[in-house]
């Protein structure tokens, strides 16, 4: 399944020639790879942070678009290793800029906030999280010292918060709340995600049990798209997602 997706991006990639940031980036169909696999987990934990807003009946102060963010980067700085953590900051990063490059017009009226504004967010907590070891990371990612000198404040805001909502969940012995529901891949790109999916929800079930069972589903949408859906608390992974992300990859 990998190497035939890698040929797909190898393909893909050979025909995208879209704007890029500063940053260089390494131009090879792994890398590549990485940066889908990297966008799918980011975009997974926003979907987490919808669900235990809802499971929990957490109170946002704010919007829930934004907080869900904030759980995405802060899950990222801490799971993984700091080689690994920068890297899918990177990526992820990377993810909100294609976006920003590949919707057009800003849609102000929108639930998200714009994706450039997400991106900015993004770097400064991730930053804000371990600023002395970060600052080759905010200066690659252009976040403006005017911004810099407050993320650290940020962050301890985003530990406080969902620190303390995840301390809730956290169960010595872990759990099997998070369960996968319904799976019809139809793609490379599909099964990509699923194996992705599949592998977190069994890391956070060794950590967290949840008061219901959450549900999580890899299906074709008709569009590239994931979302949380309250009424079935189930998170919903579309499986054209990956083959999106692949066309936005930076180059």
């Amino acid at each position: 399944m990998i190497n035939k997706f890698l040929v797909l991006i190898a393909m893909a990639y050979a025909l995208a020639t879209p704007a890029r940031a500063e940053v260089e980036f390494d131009k090879t169909p792994d890398e590549v790879l990485g940066y889908v696999e990297s966008n799918l987990l980011g975009i997974f934990y926003h979907e987490l942070g919808h669900a235990l807003i809802d499971i929990l009946g957490l109170p946002i102060f704010g919007q829930e678009e934004d907080a869900a963010d904030v759980l995405s980067v802060f899950l990222i700085d801490a799971f993984y290793e700091e080689d690994t953590a920068v890297q899918l900051a990177y990526d992820t990063a990377f993810g909100f800029l294609g976006e920003a490059e590949n919707t057009g017009d800003v849609a102000f009226w929108d639930v998200h906030g714009p994706d450039l504004q997400r991106y900015y967010n993004l770097v400064c907590i991730f930053y804000g999280a371990n600023p002395d070891e970060r600052d080759d990371v905010a200066q690659d990612l252009g976040l403006p010292q005017d911004r810099a000198e407050y993320c650290p404040d940020e962050y301890e805001q985003a530990a406080d918060s969902w620190g303390r909502a995840l301390d809730e969940v956290t169960h010595p012995k872990g759990g099997k709340s998070i369960q996968m529901h319904d799976v019809d891949v139809v793609s490379d790109g599909g099964q990509l995600t699923l194996d992705l999916i599949s592998d977190e929800i069994a890391a956070l079930n060794m950590e967290f049990r949840l008061p219901e069972t959450l549900r999580v589903s890899v299906i074709p949408c008709e569009e590239a798209n994931a979302f949380y859906d309250p009424q079935y608390a189930e998170i919903v992974m579309c499986t054209e997602f990956a083959d999106w992300l692949v066309e936005i990859a930076p180059e």
